[in-house]
């Protein structure tokens, strides 16, 4: 991996596992300082007490040192010897205990090979999309096709040894990365599927169709993999009721409506992406929505089984794994997405609610009426 590559990568949400260039001052200062917010304004923001507080938390890699013999160091050669190579320099692998349920701010290369082996039930993946884009003052600058997929082929092999032998991966992108996407997968993994959603954010286009989708690829390391299709499913308005005998056939009268619980499929068109009345949301650009990963975490990491994210951004999946009942260990290397996430993981010690899912299903957009 060159040094351009390696300096190119920033955050997504999930956010980045590499350093960028960007604007001048400290990586991952919040640009501006914070935003003003209209009284209504759900968006998460963070006070200077929080960000003192919530910066303990977070886990450093270890600083790197020289492999020395005792406190003076290696003894000097006999006159006339060749002199005598200094080691390698080393730093200590990660313990599992290290690292879970915790934030791991850090650049994923400097700690890619110090991660635990077989730990991670679920590799949740949304690195930066090849598009020129700014998180936060670190910036991911769009390259050629086979560039992106050469970046994707630097880092993906070398998360796999974290992962147990029967660990899904999804791995988020665009229509125009989609096919590195899966090339990339497919060289350490059985691809079983591709995810489609439907998002309603996005800008119009004057020559073009609007791009109002992205994908979720879906890959395994082997045959025997957790997938829970009753946790997933989603109950959906029934338009023309069918009876037999009288009776509801496949569906059920709610106080809510007709409702028919249904398998989900690969394409999503339930989602709504965070914006400011939304509790969940923040200033993160590329936020994914709770629902989404709490669809990716109940088929897919088994209760009380570990969800990886390399690229946590805003700590979405960090979030939604202690929603559901399951751990978590998220990287990102911008430290301003990390306090967002500590803040947002704080919050979920009191608030699991997750919109959108309610009772054990998933409910389609504005078909559930207001309690009370």
């Amino acid at each position: 991996m060159s040094d351009t590559d390696r300096d190119a990568a920033a955050p997504s949400d999930s956010a980045g596992p590499a350093r960028a260039g960007g604007s001048p001052g400290a990586p991952g200062a919040a640009p501006g300082g914070p935003r003003p917010r209209a009284p209504r304004n759900r968006t998460l923001s963070l006070s200077d007490a929080d960000r003192e507080r919530l910066a303990a938390r977070l886990v450093r890699p270890p600083a790197r040192q020289a492999e020395l013999p005792g406190p003076d160091g290696p003894p000097a050669p006999a006159a006339g010897a060749p002199p005598v190579a200094s080691p390698p320099a080393a730093a200590a692998a990660f313990g599992v205990g290290d690292l879970l349920d915790r934030t791991l701010c850090a650049d994923l290369f400097d700690v890619l090979d110090l991660l635990p082996r077989g730990f991670a039930d679920l590799l949740f993946l949304d690195p930066p999309y090849n598009l020129d884009k700014d998180f936060g003052g670190l910036r991911f600058p769009r390259r050629d096709g086979d560039a992106y997929l050469a970046w994707l082929r630097s880092w993906l092999p070398r998360l796999v040894p974290a992962l147990r032998p029967g660990a899904s991966i999804y791995l988020c992108g665009d229509w125009e990365s989609s096919g590195a996407l899966q090339s990339a997968l497919s060289e350490v993994a059985v691809i079983r599927n591709r995810i489609t959603w439907q998002r309603e954010k996005g800008r119009g286009a004057r020559a073009n169709w609007k791009a109002s989708s992205e994908d979720i690829w879906f890959a395994t390391l082997s045959d025997g993999y957790w997938f829970d299709v009753e946790a997933v499913k989603q109950r959906r308005r029934v338009l023309a009721p069918y009876r037999e005998g009288g009776l509801p056939k496949d569906w059920e009268e709610t106080r809510d409506g007709r409702f028919r619980l249904t398998h989900p499929g690969n394409f999503w068109d339930d989602l709504s992406v965070p914006f400011w009345s939304m509790p969940e949301n923040t200033d993160h650009p590329t936020q994914k929505p709770e629902k989404l990963l709490a669809k990716l975490v109940l088929a897919s990491c088994p209760p009380g089984g570990v969800v990886l994210d390399p690229f946590l951004g805003s700590g979405t999946s960090a979030v939604v794994a202690r929603k559901l009942g399951r751990r978590h260990v998220g990287i990102e290397v911008n430290e301003e997405y990390c306090l967002w996430a500590e803040k947002r993981l704080e919050l979920a010690l009191s608030d699991r609610e997750i919109q959108g899912y309610e009772d054990g299903v998933f409910w389609e957009r504005n078909t559930r009426k207001p309690r009370g």
